[in-house]
């Protein structure tokens, strides 16, 4: 019997051979050109449109900013306080589409920062996302799970919106209530927001709001906010403020032979 001849190794061929795609590059990492993302979540009444507005204005640095309003005008209650100018969008349907639209012509029009008051609505308001996967569920049967082949591209589109815009982004949730014993007295407070589970971890600073006007940093990229809690917070000086200076700041020189 012939005996087969040893296996011979080729290197493996690069893109230029097989005519395949380039292969991928790497650069120096840099926050050059950064902008902040930042999500507020509290229950109503912790404060979450006033300190949004705040720190959307001190991102601006004092420039007009726009508001996406899903709040029947609340933001618009504060135009002018404090010098915090900005033009408002209100809406009451909430198609992540739209969203994703709105965010589009914000860009467009040169906004520095995007306030979005609030985020929970594009998610179960009306048209939001879990209207979408209902309507899509009808066309399966009323099957949710197959609906959901409709609604994840939508969420998942609209998240991608949020995070490519080229200005600042903050966004504001609406937290989910429940009741807990206190000392043997009823209290009310708020568990994670009312958007999608795990909406939070899109953002580079994610803040949380009590009903004592009580500021709680959840997760933060910026090592100045970290684990911070601040009493009646000043958005453009206490999370702004902190948040610009880390996005400007040069990095550190590598003293290192």
């Amino acid at each position: 019997m012939s005996q087969l001849p040893p296996p011979v190794r080729t290197g493996r061929p690069t893109a230029q051979q097989n005519n395949g795609p380039q292969p991928f590059a790497f650069r120096p990492a840099s926050k050059t050109g950064r902008k902040a993302r930042l999500s507020i979540q509290g229950m109503s009444g912790s404060g979450k449109t006033w300190t949004g507005l705040s720190i959307a204005h001190g991102l601006s640095r004092g420039e007009k900013f726009a508001v996406i309003d899903t709040e029947k005008g609340a933001a618009s209650l504060y135009a002018g306080h404090r010098g915090i100018q900005f033009d408002s969008c209100p809406m009451d349907r909430y198609d992540p589409r739209d969203l994703i639209r709105v965010l589009d012509s914000a860009a467009q029009a040169g906004y520095p920062t995007v306030f979005v008051d609030s985020l929970s609505h594009f998610w179960k308001g009306t048209d939001g996302t879990l209207d979408q996967v209902e309507k899509a569920s009808s066309r399966y049967g009323g099957n949710k799970f197959a609906g959901w082949k409709d609604g994840t591209p939508l969420q998942n589109d609209m998240v991608a919106a949020i995070l490519s815009f080229p200005g600042h982004v903050v966004c504001s949730m609406r937290s989910y209530t429940e009741w807990v014993l206190d000392g043997g007295k009823p209290q009310r407070v708020g568990t994670r927001p009312e958007q999608r589970k795990g909406i939070e971890y899109e953002f580079d600073v994610a803040v949380s709001m009590d009903l004592d006007n009580r500021l709680e940093v959840l997760k933060s990229r910026c090592p100045a906010l970290h684990r911070k809690v601040i009493e009646t917070p000043n958005g453009a000086r206490d999370i702004a403020g902190p948040l610009l200076a880390w996005l400007d700041a040069e990095p550190e020189p590598n003293t290192e032979q």
